[in-house]
């Protein structure tokens, strides 16, 4: 593996790229830095290290895919995941708005216009979790005040819920240009970045804080080790379903006759569907920040934020848009239909609807012990913290490494094929 970083150093080509990722990661970093006008530095870090609600839980969460940028109220403290929810919300409508789905099929032209009702629609996001997060951050709750500026506060909201925004676009901008330019997927890189941000921190509290701290951290990280190759086998699992192509002649050749296989992912959707049903189990508490005088409110946050009520919804929900996912990525119609165009066929298998029908009874049946593996690596951790309160299981649970992993399996997938392009060993033997 070391040979094949130094193959990518000697590649001017990929080395561009490399250092070109590596410099928008940093300058990333930087912004996570920067406060906004108003509001104190570190406002809420010890908010975040002294609550343990339901509400903090979920807090936290956020922030550690904003690499800490939330907890000190900074430029970039909305994250990526504004982008990431607009991707989702695009991706999905595909399958059910038929002029997006018709764009998706006009190649770079459609894909660039649906690129930018994605960035039109982030700015929405943008506008409303900023708005959300000033009036959680004014609330009883954390009672962040502002810095004695002597703008009346209406100016300062403004200014404040603007800078939200504006970061949100720049850290749009700076995953497209990873995208584009860089190697790898830029808001993949993004969160690897302010996940691994994070971990120094968290292990040092977690030996500061915990009983026996140095022994339950080196436990932990042990621990993490022996399921990263499990998570690793998963990610790469997949069921190969043969497929053989008719011989057939054009001209003076012959053309098919090859036997090749159609891979299907044992987890096709990710980590897709945790963030979903984070997102929707955030919902209530979000809720809670708008109504703080409903009781009723108050006690379905506080049930679905943390708990064992919370460790089942999440597990249905996980499952549930596991498949739901798969549906919207994965179409064995188009598949079939395409298999047949080409004359190629599944041993045993009818082309046309029975070929569709094969391929989604192996979709379905792949599909429910890759979605529980991953609810289980999620909602572990979840309940280890629950009883231990440690600082590290929280930062780097089975979300963080089921990202990780998945991150960096596909960056290494990028950077070995721009390897064997020049003729070097790659990753993967």
């Amino acid at each position: 593996m070391l040979e094949a970083f130094l193959n990518a150093f000697r590649v001017p080509e990929l080395r561009k790229k490399i250092l070109f990722t590596i410099g928008i990661i940093l300058l990333y970093r930087v912004g996570c830095y920067i406060p906004l006008p108003g509001i104190p530095f570190q406002g809420l870090v010890s908010q975040f290290e002294s609550s343990d609600s339901g509400m903090a839980n979920t807090m936290a969460l956020l922030n550690l895919f904003s690499g800490g940028a939330l907890s000190y109220v900074s430029l970039f403290s909305l994250g990526i995941m504004p982008y990431i929810t607009a991707s989702i919300i695009l991706q999905m409508m595909q399958s059910v708005v038929p002029s997006l789905r018709s764009l998706a099929k006009e190649g770079e032209m459609g894909q660039r216009r649906i690129t930018q009702y994605t960035r039109y629609l982030t700015i929405g996001l943008s506008l409303i979790n900023a708005i959300g997060y000033l009036l959680l951050f004014k609330s009883d709750q954390y009672g962040i005040s502002f810095a004695s500026t002597g703008l009346p506060e209406f100016f300062m909201d403004i200014v404040i819920i603007f800078g939200f925004v504006v970061g949100s676009m720049l850290i749009m901008w700076m995953g497209e240009l990873i995208t584009q330019h860089g190697i790898g997927n830029g808001m993949s890189l993004i969160i690897f970045a302010n996940i691994m941000a994070r971990l120094p921190g968290a292990i040092f509290s977690s030996i500061e804080t915990s009983s026996y701290g140095a022994l339950i951290t080196i436990l932990i990280v042990l621990v993490i080790l022996v399921v990263i190759p499990p998570i690793i086998y998963v990610e790469r699992g997949q069921r190969r379903i043969p497929v053989t192509y008719a011989k057939r002649v054009s001209g003076r050749r012959m053309m098919g006759g090859q036997s090749t296989y159609l891979p299907i992912k044992v987890n096709t959707a990710g980590v897709i569907p945790i963030i979903f049903a984070s997102s929707l189990l955030y919902i209530p508490a979000q809720l809670a920040v708008f109504f703080p005088n409903v009781g009723w409110i108050q006690v379905v946050s506080n049930a679905v934020s943390a708990g064992w009520l919370n460790w089942i919804l999440s597990a249905v929900l996980i499952v549930f848009f596991a498949y739901f996912y798969t549906a919207m990525v994965f179409n064995p119609e188009d598949t079939a239909d395409n298999l047949k165009r080409q004359g190629g066929f599944i041993p045993g298998v009818r082309p046309g609807v029975a070929t569709a029908r094969y391929i989604k009874n192996v979709l379905n049946h792949i599909t429910l012990p890759g979605a529980i593996f991953i609810a289980i690596i999620a909602i572990l951790p979840s309940v280890l913290f629950y009883f231990t309160n440690n600082t590290l299981i929280q930062a780097f649970g089975g979300t963080s490494i089921l990202i990780m992993v998945g991150v960096a399996l596909d960056t290494m997938s990028k950077v070995e094929s721009q390897l064997k392009m020049h003729n070097y060993e790659g990753f993967f033997k």
